[in-house]
């Protein structure tokens, strides 16, 4: 049984956790045991040297690129994270929006937390408290963003064709971009 935030809870049986498919079948072990041994397997499988972290289009309570900014921040904490880098200029944008400081939430991550545990952790620290349309609003607004000037838009086309992918015209916006450069880098084909 999970409660609201995604706390596991014990019951005679099975412990359940936030993530579907963590549970073990077992009769009664301390839960924050078998949460902080699953944490620090989590934690050790981030490895942004060997795969790309979550598109930037995944949301997490409704929110885009959370889920990208905590596989950089745990692969960053496992010392992994290749050439991903923890709280850039697009990282920000969720931190400012969210009001959340980008170290208090590694702080936060770097205690093992599930996604679910880390999400109840923003609702609860948020120093803007926002509404689900508001965090739909601004999670579409990012999704469609595309690079407004010329340095940038000239930036993404260099890119895009020194990865081969110089006849793709379906790359316009900024997740775009990023989605193609991880299928890329990580082995894909233009």
């Amino acid at each position: 049984m999970l409660s609201r935030c995604g706390t596991p809870s014990t019951s005679s049986q099975i412990t359940y956790y936030p993530r579907p498919e963590i549970f073990v079948s077992v009769k009664l072990i301390p839960t924050r045991l078998i949460q902080s041994i699953t944490s620090k397997l989590h934690m050790q499988s981030i490895d942004l040297t060997q795969r790309p972290p979550r598109s930037a289009r995944v949301r997490l309570g409704g929110y885009v690129i959370l889920p990208r900014i905590l596989d950089k921040c745990r692969a960053e904490i496992a010392g992994n994270s290749g050439e991903y880098r923890y709280n850039c200029p697009l990282d920000q944008r969720f931190f400012h929006f969210a009001g959340i400081d980008a170290e208090a939430l590694k702080t936060e991550v770097a205690k093992g937390l599930g996604d679910g545990e880390i999400l109840c952790w923003i609702s609860e620290n948020a120093a803007k408290k926002h509404e689900e349309w508001e965090i739909a609003q601004w999670s579409a607004f990012r999704e469609a963003a595309a690079p407004g000037d010329n340095e940038s838009r000239e930036f993404i086309s260099e890119q895009v064709a020194a990865a081969g992918g110089a006849e793709r015209e379906d790359i316009a916006t900024w997740f775009d971009y990023l989605d193609f450069d991880d299928h890329v880098t990580s082995g894909g084909k233009a």
